[in-house]
């Protein structure tokens, strides 16, 4: 597909009204040092271009456009709406918040607007507005940026009121409401629409347990506060589009974010922007998993829009990257489908709870420093990249499925067990196929399953309707399908699907499960598979009974030794795995090998390897990313012995070495 862009963007946050003027010519002169060749402006300047209600001051922000212009920057606008200012909640106290304990808030801090408040929703478009009339037209605005970061709760009146509103429209009357939400149960049948209370720590918030006495109602607030702010990107969103009908608008993304729903918001951004924060213990799978979530999200090319330099400020551990590895991060970005490589910060502030976060100027003020040392040397060499990698497409035969209506109420029911975590479970499969070079796609619940060979849905918790008839009919043209346990339990509301577990999933999986054992974190149990192996396994056993499948691995200890704990069933001209249990990742491995073997899919190096290959194509033009993540030096693959490695400009030599860190990409 074609870019948002002419060339990877390079650049990030930038907030030059933090300074005196002499410093910004000094900050030009350093980004040109870099290779850095655009600036992300205004996202925290509201009380700065509008100081008062009726007044608006946009003198400093047109020296900043017109000094970034004429050192020939792109600019990433955003429109200031992520912290209202001061006067606002001074003098219409209801745009605070109100938090989870029912305690309403004072100015402060920043995502701080009730995001049902008409007030904020007025001034917020008002500017969004203002801004595309006054810069709109200009050729270095390449980016429109919303707000920043959205998140968050709100749990006032102005919620309350809207949500009832919100209620109505989607049940129609309060008899589907009570059915949906089974208030039979501790009789909280509802009769008058004035009833319906929030669900926060004072009314269905237990402390206790998974957070909420009621599912139903919470995931519908769930639901509802992420539609809530999704209608503020859009009203800000149709106000620029008013003006610009052309310019991208995004607004920057957290990955896997547990409270927004992310694919039902990219229906609403013309391109994905996400900031990217790995702690130092993150793995490194984990991170590719979610660029593969974030460009899932539209099948498309996406941005990363902030990402640190070198250490952050807000974890419980700040390290500071090693030398490469922020270089390597990049890489791996772009790799996953990124067309921009930008930070949060470029010039490290003085002040605030930000000034230990890491930037591309620091608080030294020089270019003298090994941070902007990796910066420039990234800057040059994907100056030197130009567009070659721009708009390519990232080919996969697997899918895994994530969902997050699916992620709020697996972790909002009650049980079984406190530890079952949604994204842990999709890491936990997506890890195989990161390890052995396999593409992976992060698809929604309604895409387009055909694509796929191999479909990989844990934890498949809550069904909606159409899912099992779509995943059916994928498995009975011939796909492979693998869930297990926790998935097929619930409908849209939270309540049981009768008939024995996996509910809906049963005929295609060709089993039913009549309970579930839930096992402490010290506790295990064992496994055998049919070979003779046998591999620990923990956390949850379901007790299976076979209706058609056949067992491939069986339970070996407890009272249910020799009951199926992993199986196998032939559904049309098609299969379904399922894994009864959380196996350990010997036994996952082992699994998931076979499964893709028997699916045809295959790996995209032809030896082992511990390095990170992937790929982007377009056309004819194929472009291997080989990256090590790992401790010690690696082996290039004989395969691309004699290629081109692009950022040197020479041929892979046979049995090259690559050092941590070390990145090659090869077209």
């Amino acid at each position: 597909m074609k870019s948002k862009f002419k060339h990877i963007i390079y650049g990030g946050d930038y907030n030059p009204n933090q300074w005196p003027e002499e410093i910004w010519e000094e900050d030009m002169k350093l980004f040109d040092k870099a290779r850095i060749n655009s600036a992300t402006i205004n996202v925290f300047s509201w009380a700065k271009i509008q100081p008062s209600e009726e007044q608006y001051d946009f003198e400093e922000l047109d020296r900043i456009i017109e000094m970034l212009e004429k050192n020939h920057k792109d600019i990433v606008l955003a429109t200031s709406t992520g912290a209202m200012p001061a006067w606002m909640v001074r003098k219409y106290p209801e745009t605070a918040r109100t938090d989870f304990e029912g305690r309403h808030h004072k100015f402060g801090q920043r995502h701080n607007a009730c995001p049902n408040s008409l007030v904020y929703q007025k001034y917020a478009g008002m500017l969004a507005k203002k801004l595309a009339e006054r810069y709109g037209h200009l050729d270095s605005v390449v980016c429109w940026h919303i707000n920043n970061e959205y998140g968050g709760e709100c749990f006032c009146e102005n919620c309350e009121k809207a949500f009832r509103v919100w209620l109505r429209e989607r049940y129609g009357t309060l008899e589907a409401l009570n059915e949906a939400w089974n208030t039979e149960f501790w009789g909280h049948t509802i009769y008058d629409w004035e009833e319906i209370v929030l669900p926060n720590a004072l009314s269905e918030g237990l402390e206790w347990c998974s957070g909420t006495a009621f599912a139903g109602i919470s995931i519908d607030y769930a639901r509802f506060n992420s539609d809530s702010m999704l209608a503020n990107f859009k009203m800000e969103r149709d106000a620029i589009r008013s003006v610009d009908k052309e310019t991208p608008v995004t607004t920057n993304l957290m990955g896997t974010f547990k409270q927004l729903d992310y694919f039902k918001w990219a229906k609403e951004m013309d391109i994905v922007s996400w900031d990217n924060y790995p702690a130092y213990d993150t793995p490194v799978s984990l991170t590719a998993m979610q660029h593969d979530l974030m460009r899932g999200l539209k099948q498309q090319p996406f941005m990363l829009m902030e990402q640190t330099p070198s250490q952050q400020n807000w974890q419980p551990y700040n390290s500071l990257k090693k030398p490469g590895q922020m270089r390597a991060q990049s890489y791996q970005a772009v790799a996953h489908g990124a067309d921009t490589v930008q930070f949060f910060q470029l010039r490290r502030s003085v002040g605030g709870c930000e000034k230990f976060h890491g930037a591309v100027i620091s608080h030294a003020g020089t270019h003298k420093t090994r941070v902007f040392g990796e910066v420039a040397q990234l800057g040059k060499e994907l100056e030197s990249l130009g567009d070659k990698t721009l708009g390519t497409d990232s080919p996969a035969d697997v899918g895994i499925l994530f969902d997050w209506e699916n992620y709020w109420a697996l972790e909002f029911t009650s049980g079984p067990n406190k530890d079952l975590k949604y994204v842990e479970q999709i890491h936990r499969h997506y890890r195989y196929f990161y390890e052995n070079n396999i593409p992976v796609d992060m698809i929604p619940r309604d895409a387009d399953f055909s694509k796929y060979k191999l479909i990989i849905a844990p934890v498949l918790y809550m069904v909606h309707k159409g899912v099992k008839e779509a995943l059916e009919t994928y498995v009975e043209k011939g796909g492979v399908l693998v869930t297990g346990f926790m998935s097929g339990i619930v409908g849209e509301s939270d309540n049981v699907y009768l008939g024995g577990y996996p509910g809906p999933l049963k005929d295609m999986a060709g089993i039913w499960a009549e309970e579930i054992d839930a096992l402490a974190p010290e506790q295990t149990n064992m496994i055998r598979f049919k070979d003779g192996t046998e591999y620990t396994c923990s956390m949850l056993c379901d007790i299976i009974h076979l209706e058609g499948a056949e067992s491939i691995a069986d339970y070996s200890s407890d009272f249910y030794a020799g009951t199926p704990a992993v199986t196998k069933n032939c559904y049309g001209k098609g299969k379904v795995y399922y894994i009864g249990t959380q196996l350990e990742e010997s036994a996952l491995d082992k699994l998931l090998e076979n499964i893709a073997r028997e699916a045809a899919v295959e790996s995209l190096v032809t030896e082992q390897t511990p390095l990170e290959v992937t790929v982007r194509k377009s056309g004819e033009d194929t472009y291997y990313f080989l990256m090590n993540f790992s401790r010690e030096e690696a082996v290039v693959p004989r395969m691309f012995g004699g290629m081109k490695n692009l950022l040197t400009g020479k041929a892979v030599a046979e049995q090259e070495i690559m050092k941590p860190y070390d990145v090659m990409i090869i077209g």
